[in-house]
């Protein structure tokens, strides 16, 4: 049987893109509705500049579910979730690669094939800021998406009727400057998660390799993705609420309505609703992050064995 011909590092790099792509869009497809009903969490009792809230319901997590599939119907789970994937695409394939590049070869791993603690602080959030600063304009475009029925349900005029039209709104109401609005607590927030998420991820299985007798497969790595999902979910939940906000704010003249950015939002959150409210949508957050972490790392880390890679 004639081997197989080791890649070419530029063409393993360009298979690996295709793989965390692929795994990504599994991994959003199955948990979306969770991340919709995190979403109407976040924007639930936002108080506006006239005094009013956006939304006067006080719904928790079951009931906003309950309530999207009766009041808007079943399928409407999955409203927005065209930019998710291709925000995905994008976000994930940058961000994977980015980190095993800068990790493999310019941080480099110890003997023993741990990785320090500090440096996968560094290469986590450069990767994660990177791989979403790329994608920011598709997730502005799922959170508008994501509030459509909710603005209907109240009796408010629609705004967005698909993917493309968002897109030419957006375009025509700020230019292209406006596709990035949003983007400083968007990529804040994709720092933290890409810290909780790679580094605790990478951390957990090399020590769970090395201090266990498991070998590398998939129960290794639901552990290590059960332990990224939950600290992931708790270091970007204030960061998401911030970032879905400052997204969602209605605009005049082109400019925000609301809030002047990241650091204004998060002020007036904390003086009108307190502390607490910038873990709005906790439970829903950790309740698909922790599904698509498990989803995403075990379908990855098949994938990758499949074609021949080695485990990340």
């Amino acid at each position: 049987m004639k081997k197989a011909e080791p890649r070419r590092e530029d063409e393993s790099i360009v298979y690996k893109y295709a793989l965390s792509s692929v795994s990504a869009v599994v991994s959003e497809t199955v948990t979306y509705p969770l991340d919709l009903t995190k979403t109407r969490l976040m924007i639930q009792g936002e108080i506006t500049m006239s005094g009013s809230t956006v939304s006067y319901s006080n719904r928790g997590m079951f009931k906003i579910l309950h309530g999207i599939v009766t009041e808007e119907g079943f399928f409407k789970l999955w409203q927005g979730v065209s930019p998710a994937l291709y925000r995905h695409i994008v976000y994930t394939g940058c961000r994977m690669n980015m980190y095993e590049v800068l990790r493999d070869r310019v941080f480099i791993k110890n003997d023993d094939g741990t990785f320090a603690l500090w440096k996968g602080v560094i290469v986590g959030s450069m990767s994660g800021a990177f791989g979403q600063l790329v994608a920011s304009p598709t997730d502005l475009i799922k959170v508008n998406m994501q509030m459509e029925g909710r603005r209907r349900l109240e009796g408010k005029p629609a705004r967005i009727k698909s993917c493309s039209h968002a897109f030419r709104m957006i375009l025509a109401e700020s230019g292209v400057r406006g596709l990035w609005r949003g983007w400083i607590p968007n990529v804040q927030r994709a720092a933290l998660v890409n810290m909780g998420d790679l580094v605790t991820y990478d951390t957990v299985k090399r020590q769970l390799l090395i201090k266990t007798d498991l070998p590398d497969n998939y129960i290794v790595h639901a552990l290590s993705s059960a332990c990224s999902g939950m600290v992931a979910a708790i270091m970007c939940t204030p960061a998401d609420v911030v970032k879905t906000r400052v997204m969602n704010q209605p605009l005049v003249n082109g400019k925000p309505a609301v809030y002047k950015g990241s650091i204004d939002c998060l002020l007036k959150t904390l003086n009108q609703e307190g502390f607490l409210a910038l873990y709005k949508g906790f439970f829903p957050t950790y309740c698909r992050m922790a599904p698509w972490s498990l989803t995403f790392w075990i379908v990855y880390e098949e994938l990758r064995k499949v074609t021949g890679h080695s485990s990340f």
